[in-house]
């Protein structure tokens, strides 16, 4: 008669051979869970500058804008009549300045008015040439506006609209 030999193995279930292999993967899991969250405290890798807190901005000063009405104006151009249509903000750096703009607001128009008058419409297609007009806009408005008076705080020119035809 022939003996057989039975391995323990044989005698397992399938369903315990799963309930094995996900009771080692949970615990792997656990483990490198484990040392991740300590390294990540350690400061065995991590130097001084790292682990002291960064130090917190400033809050940015809210800006404040003088928005202009649009001006429309005839442009120079050979032949046909061609215009701009041009609306802008201002940014100021207080509300002193911002006052001081709104009450001079007639004489700014026209400086405007004088400034955009002079231009080729060509010179205003592309974004360098709109920024370009934008930091001519911002210096022109600047100019003190008596002999005595201090120059404009304004910090930059923002087109809102800005058609030429």
């Amino acid at each position: 008669m022939a003996t057989s030999t039975v391995t323990p193995a044989a005698n397992a279930s399938p369903r315990s051979s799963k309930l094995l292999i996900a009771l080692l993967c949970v615990t792997s899991l656990a483990a490198i869970a484990g040392g991740s969250f300590a390294l990540s405290r350690s400061s065995l890798f991590a130097n001084d500058a790292a682990a002291s807190p960064a130090p917190k901005a400033a809050p940015a000063a809210k800006p404040i804008f003088v928005t202009l009405e649009p001006l429309t104006v005839n442009v120079q151009s050979e032949g046909r009549s061609r215009f701009l249509h041009i609306g802008m903000s201002l940014k100021v750096s207080d509300e002193q300045a911002k006052a001081q703009l709104v009450e001079f607001m007639p004489e700014l128009r026209g400086r405007l008015l004088l400034l955009l008058s002079n231009r080729q419409p060509d010179t205003l297609l592309s974004t360098e040439d709109k920024a370009k007009l934008a930091e001519e806009i911002r210096a022109e408005l600047n100019r003190p506006l008596s002999a005595n008076a201090a120059p404009q705080a304004i910090a930059s020119v923002s087109f809102n609209t800005f058609v030429v035809q």
